[in-house]
């Protein structure tokens, strides 16, 4: 992106908000535009300001951060949305992911790592890896019910579309995956639109946990 990431800090904790704050606005490649203390301001705040990027804290008093972050993808053209947490609580990150979120930071990642992944997503890549994923995944659901629902969505799938879902699942980035299978990055972009709409999901950390739930990767 040529101008800054534009993001919208949500954490019930002033202190952490102010400290994310110093720390983040000003930096290069970003810009703090607004910040709220629970997820019920959200939706007004991306009112008032054209937001790229979402920082959402899970656990706050009035609306959690995976109700918060299910509202901010339904928004039409709506910013992505990355998890702020210590990490305490799997089933939670995972209900965040599945509501929509590109991918989670704890709350000590070093400042240099949260700005280069903000400015991933903010270009629509994910921040999971496939390891964090397995382990979400294997904590929390059945794997045999799961993996057969997972298989009946990916069905109308391509072969080329599924092995595209398969690099996606790997955590690969758009040219990752165009050197991997001889295609051009636009072709990838293009590919992976298609599977979004053919899957009726909103983001590739979401083709990426079906992609394990079915036993592809």
């Amino acid at each position: 992106m040529t101008r800054p990431v534009r993001l919208l800090l949500v954490d019930d904790d002033p202190m952490v908000r102010a400290g994310l704050t110093m720390m983040l606005d000003g930096v290069d490649g970003i810009a703090v535009v607004a910040e709220v203390g629970d997820g019920k301001d959200v939706a007004a705040a991306l009112d008032r300001h054209p937001v790229d990027v979402v920082l959402m804290d899970l656990r706050m008093p009035v609306v959690d951060g995976i109700t918060a972050t299910r509202w901010v993808r339904a928004r039409p053209q709506p910013p992505e949305v990355v998890v702020l947490t210590t990490f305490d609580s799997d089933e939670e990150i995972l209900g965040a992911l599945r509501a929509g979120a590109s991918g989670f930071l704890l709350k000590d990642t070093p400042p240099a790592e949260i700005v280069a992944a903000l400015t991933r997503v903010a270009a629509g890549e994910s921040i999971l890896s496939p390891s964090v994923t397995r382990r979400l995944i294997d904590r929390t659901v059945r794997r045999d019910e799961v993996a057969e629902r997972a298989r009946a969505a990916l069905a109308p799938l391509s072969d080329r579309e599924r092995d595209v879902v398969r690099a996606l699942a790997q955590g690969k980035s758009n040219s990752e995956i165009g050197a991997e299978l001889f295609l051009s990055v636009a072709t990838v972009k293009a590919h992976v639109s298609a599977i979004l709409a053919k899957l009726d999901l909103t983001n590739r950390t979401q083709v990426a946990l079906l992609a394990h739930d079915a036993g592809l990767v």
